[in-house]
Order: structure tokens, then sequence, then C-alpha cells
């Protein structure tokens, strides 16, 4: 369940951008009319404006955004999470925290922007976001991370039982020698291990750096909403906001299930996700986070 709010009437992209235009250009920076525009737009029709942006006037509407308005407005879900996985392989060496983007980018979105990703990915980087796993991540997180983010994912909600009871299986086998060669895993694979092996699979997923990253995978899959929902209270507790990690939340799940995010945040910690945003933001990003959150600003 979205909380983008669309505009009825679509305008053109070269309409945006030249509103857009005069809004940075004219007697200060109309930084309502930036926030509108940008904030009741889905990612693909933000794309366009900036692509037109830059055809126009031959200057990174991205950077403009930067000098003209407070917090972090990078707003092209695909490229900033390619970029965020570029930043988390060179950050692997200090732990596997840091490789934990990869996972959540990986299970809790959807195929479409999966391939979008690595098409960024690629188009940033001059190489395949696999081949720079594999040369900088050793076994056995190589083979986890490069199945999540290689393999086909099926996004239906019909499932096969009988084939979750023998993927069950398979699982339980892989915990045992430590030889993780199945790279997809459904929810109903889940509810098939506790039924036959007594435990949920957490409880076997096993200890250190594999393990805590199984742990992680399990969770996003079975409860992506929920886990999205720690990534923002994660975000916003303690001194200092992560715009980074909150922009990432908010700007790639208004388009998808932030309804549900915030229903999970009510449920998780007694408390409104608005009004934690409001609290912990200020200026023109508060003003945009509560845009992509349905509020009116």
């Amino acid at each position: 369940m979205t909380t983008l709010k669309l505009s009825q009437t679509l305008p053109p992209p070269t309409e945006d951008t030249e509103r857009l235009k005069q809004a940075f250009d004219g007697l200060g920076t109309d930084e309502k009319a930036i926030i509108w525009i940008l904030g009741h737009r889905n990612a693909s029709q933000r794309r366009k404006i900036r692509d037109t942006y830059k055809q126009l006037y031959n200057e990174s509407l991205v950077d403009r955004l930067y000098s003209e308005l407070s917090g972090d407005f990078r707003t092209d879900p695909p490229e900033r999470d390619a970029k965020l996985e570029r930043d988390a392989l060179k950050l692997n060496k200090k732990g596997v925290q840091h490789l934990k983007v990869i996972v959540e980018i990986a299970c809790t979105t959807s195929l479409h922007h999966l391939m979008a990703v690595r098409q960024a990915y690629c188009s940033l980087f001059a190489c395949s976001f696999e081949e720079d796993i594999v040369s900088t991540i050793p076994q056995p997180l190589r083979k986890l991370l490069v199945g999540l983010v290689s393999s086909y994912r099926y996004d239906k909600e019909v499932v096969d039982t009988v084939l979750a009871e023998s993927e069950a299986s398979q699982l339980h086998e892989a915990f045992k020698t430590k030889q993780l060669d199945h790279d997809h895993v459904l929810r109903e694979t889940f509810g098939s291990y506790k039924l036959k092996y007594g435990n949920h699979i957490n409880q076997s997923s096993g200890n250190g750096d594999l393990g805590s990253l199984l742990q992680l995978v399990i969770r996003c899959l079975e409860s992506p909403e929920a886990h999205v929902a720690e990534v923002v209270r994660e975000s916003i507790v303690g001194l200092g906001t992560d715009e980074e990690s909150l922009t990432r939340v908010i700007v790639s799940r208004a388009e998808i299930d932030l309804m549900i995010v915030i229903y999970q945040y009510q449920l998780l910690y007694k408390s409104s996700l608005d009004d934690a945003v409001i609290d912990d933001t200020s200026g023109d990003y508060k003003d945009f986070m509560m845009t992509l959150l349905g509020a009116r600003v």
C-alpha cells in the first residue's frame, strides 16, 4: 500500500523541469514548489525530469538540489542503491555490518527494482555487481551474496508446497554441512522447515558473520515491512539522523508498501512513524520526507 500521492493530471517532464528552474532562479528558492513537484512523482517520473533538466539546462538536477535545499535529495532509487552497494563492498573489511545493506536491497525490493539496480551498477562502474562481490568478498559470504543478487526471485503469492518441503530438507542439510548451494528461499519453505524440524530456521542458521547475514536474509524475506520499520527506527534514534538510511527506506517504499511499514512501526514501537520523522528531521528535508509519507506540507 503506497503513501505516494501522485498528481491526478500529470504534466510533461518539460513543464515540471521549467517549474523547477523557475523555483531555483527566482528571488529566493521556492522550496515548497520544488518539494511539491518531486514529492508527487514516482521514481520513473523523477528520472524523466532529471534527464530532461540535464538536456535543457546542461546541469545536474541533483547537484542543483544539493545547492538549493537542505538534506539528502538523492531520489533515483536504482542509482542510489547501486552506489550504496559499491560503498558496502569497499567497507567489507571493517566487518559484516556494512554488507547488510546489500542483503536489504536484495531481499526487500521487487524483482523489477533489483534488475534496475544491476543495470545502474554496470552503467556507473563498468562491471557487474556479481563480479565485484567475487573479487572482494571471501567465502562463504561470497556464495550467499552472489546468490541473493543474481538469482531470479519468484514474486507471486501461489507457492508449491511440495517444493517448499523439499527445499526445507535441503536447507537443513546445508546448515549442517555449511554448504549453501541453494540460493532462493520462500516464506513457505521457512514454514515447512519449522513443521518438519520443530524449530524456526533462524535457530539453525549458525553464528558468526555467515549466521548474522543468514538471519538478516530470513527476517527480510519473512517480513520485509517489519525490517524496514526497524531500519527507520535505527536511523532516527541516538545522536543525529542517518539521512542516508531514512531516505533509502522512505523514497524506495513510498511507491510500494509504506502504509504497511507505518503500521508495523506502530506495532513495534507503540509510536507514530510520522511523529518520529517530524521530531528527528528539519527544514526542506523534513518537508520532503513528510510529503512522501502522504502528509500535507
